[in-house]
């Protein structure tokens, strides 16, 4: 949710956050050829400056998502989309208040699943560039982080959601939207890879 105390309209407001996020995607190792493009395209990106992180930015801008895992990492959260009524990842934009790339996620996830406790790995697990209709037609170039929730979560549906659901990642629900289902293999090595941890 925006902070209304803080301006949207100056790009340096987003200048941690630009840094942040050009450092975490230059030194990732992608996790699929079409996560290696993804990425390549989103630094490119970057170059337009700290504008690149704020919804404002016509030709598109940088979002962050949570593939939200149950404590047993057997289930996943995921929202159907009250815009346009598909099941899809929690997430959204950047904020001016948010100074990391691991923040954004952390919050959009907090937000939008009623969720307190949440725990998420701090290397991102996906990039994806998709064309979406805010600011009348513009692109999301999406980071996407493991996240974990805490046992006996319980989950609160916001304002963004119609529906929350708990689902088997080889079982997601339909209509789901594109570039969702790429997540449940690099979501299932970040759990090999090490435990899920508090975000600094």
């Amino acid at each position: 949710m925006t902070d209304p105390t803080v301006p949207t309209n100056d790009p340096e407001t987003y200048a941690a956050l630009h840094a942040d996020a050009t450092a975490v995607l230059s030194s990732w190792q992608p996790t699929s050829p079409d996560a290696a493009d993804a990425r390549d395209r989103t630094l490119a990106l970057l170059a337009a400056g700290p504008i690149a992180m704020s919804r404002q930015h016509r030709p598109g801008h940088v979002t962050a998502s949570a593939w939200l895992l149950d404590a047993t990492g057997s289930r996943v959260l995921l929202c159907l989309h009250g815009k346009f009524g598909r099941w899809v990842q929690l997430g959204g934009h950047c904020e001016p208040t948010d100074q990391t790339l691991v923040a954004a996620a952390l919050r959009e996830a907090t937000e939008e699943s009623g969720i307190a406790g949440l725990r998420i790995d701090p290397v991102p697990i996906d990039v994806d560039v998709h064309q979406v209709q805010c600011q009348g037609g513009s692109a999301h170039y999406d980071v996407r982080f493991a996240v974990l929730a805490p046992p006996g979560a319980v989950e609160q549906i916001s304002d963004e959601s119609e529906e929350l659901g708990w689902f088997p990642p080889d079982q997601l629900p339909e209509p789901l939207a594109g570039g969702t289902a790429q997540l449940v293999a690099p979501a299932r090595a970040a759990l090999r890879r090490s435990p899920l941890r508090l975000a600094p």
